[in-house]
């Protein structure tokens, strides 16, 4: 077999997560109109938007090619996180949840690149008259997953 599973339960978490972030998508596909924004407190609403560029709308409203360069690097990106988890040992559990959320993020919106040529996100976060650019589950994976490899702790042994 191509890929080792030794982090069987990395990898049902990565199924957990990938599933939880395209259902929620589809809700908002199915129950909202492009562009529809619902208030959900002072802090959150649900803003539905279609992102053909990558994080922030970098390299949005591009043609053919600049989709498919996006999905190649999503692709690339996701191979090239498997590897890097295989060579990861299993004492390195931090750095793991990392990588596994890195990569349900990745696929997570690999899918939608793929299937609809653009992203769906739909959260917006405003705060003191900020607001966030809106995004999905997807990309709270893969800014918890950075997170969660930049600050791991160091074996002491």
């Amino acid at each position: 077999m191509l890929i080792q599973i030794k982090h069987k339960l990395y990898y049902l978490l990565f199924v957990v997560l990938v599933s939880l972030d395209q259902f929620t998508k589809q809700i908002f596909m199915s129950s909202y109109d492009l562009g529809d924004i619902v208030p959900v407190n002072l802090y959150l609403s649900w803003h539905y938007v279609q992102n053909t560029g990558a994080a922030f709308s970098f390299m949005a409203n591009g043609g053919f090619i600049q989709k498919t360069f996006l999905l190649s690097v999503s692709l690339l990106v996701s191979i090239w996180l498997i590897f890097w988890i295989q060579r990861t040992s299993v004492t390195h559990l931090q750095k793991l949840f990392g990588q596994f959320l890195l990569l349900s993020g990745a696929v997570g919106n690999l899918i939608d690149r793929a299937q609809f040529g653009f992203v769906i996100d739909f959260i917006e976060v405003h705060v003191f008259g900020f607001n966030w650019p809106v995004f999905n589950l997807a990309d709270s994976f893969i800014f918890l997953g950075v997170v969660f490899i930049l600050f791991e702790r160091k074996s002491t042994a």
